[in-house]
């Protein structure tokens, strides 16, 4: 995992300008800050590629390249951005320039930390990942309108944990709540059913921008 110094430089895996694949933003155009480094292994990542590699950049760096883009709409992603100390401070700035401003975390680390604005979309993790069990479950009691959720699952056990969640904290009455099941190993149609059967007022997601160009290409 890359080590990172406070106050210097940030690890960024990738930047890039592409259509939004997954929340509530699905199918907009969004340009991506993927950061590098991760505090998870996730079973079924599709990214572990970015808990190595990537390169130094500062924020000015970072500000100056995704001023090429559109300013409608920026995500920072990762990895895991909350792991760099500088992410707050970056998503400030990120505030100034873009109209909405997404950042997708584990859940891990205090939500809080970002500032107000921000849009923050809390990947919940299941059995399914190896990593349910290190959430900051205060970390729902964050949330407001304007956060989403999201649970990946990648069998049915994963689906009874989800529900089990969401319904004992009532999520769905907090904030959007995502429902992805993990590219391959779950048909579509029988996600569907799943949700269906538990009339919860949940979202059903997939992963947008894997059907469009394939689950290995990056950059997209």
């Amino acid at each position: 995992m890359p080590s990172f110094t406070p106050g210097l430089k940030m690890q960024i895996a990738e930047i890039f300008h592409s259509l939004q694949g997954e929340s509530t933003f699905a199918g907009f155009p969004c340009v991506f800050i993927r950061l590098s480094g991760c505090n998870y292994q996730c079973n079924w990542c599709d990214s572990t590629w970015a808990c190595e590699e990537g390169e130094e950049r500062s924020i000015d760096d970072i500000l100056s390249r995704v001023r090429n883009f559109p300013k409608t709409l920026v995500q920072v992603t990762g990895g895991e951005p909350l792991l760099q100390p500088e992410t707050p401070r970056l998503c400030n700035e990120l505030l100034k320039i873009f109209d909405t401003v997404l950042v997708e975390t584990n859940g891990f680390y205090n939500i809080d930390l970002l500032p107000a604005g921000v849009r923050r979309i809390m990947d919940i993790k299941c059995p399914g990942s190896g990593h349910h069990q290190e959430t900051d479950w205060n970390n729902l009691q964050r949330l407001t309108v304007n956060d989403e959720v999201k649970f990946v699952v990648a069998h049915r056990r994963d689906f009874v944990f989800a529900e089990k969640i969401i319904r004992i904290n009532r999520l769905y009455e907090k904030c959007t709540v995502l429902v992805s099941p993990v590219y391959g190993r779950v048909p579509l149609d029988r996600l569907a059913a799943w949700i269906l059967a538990s009339k919860m007022p949940v979202r059903m997601q997939i992963q947008l921008h894997k059907a469009i160009w394939g689950p290995e290409k990056r950059g997209v």
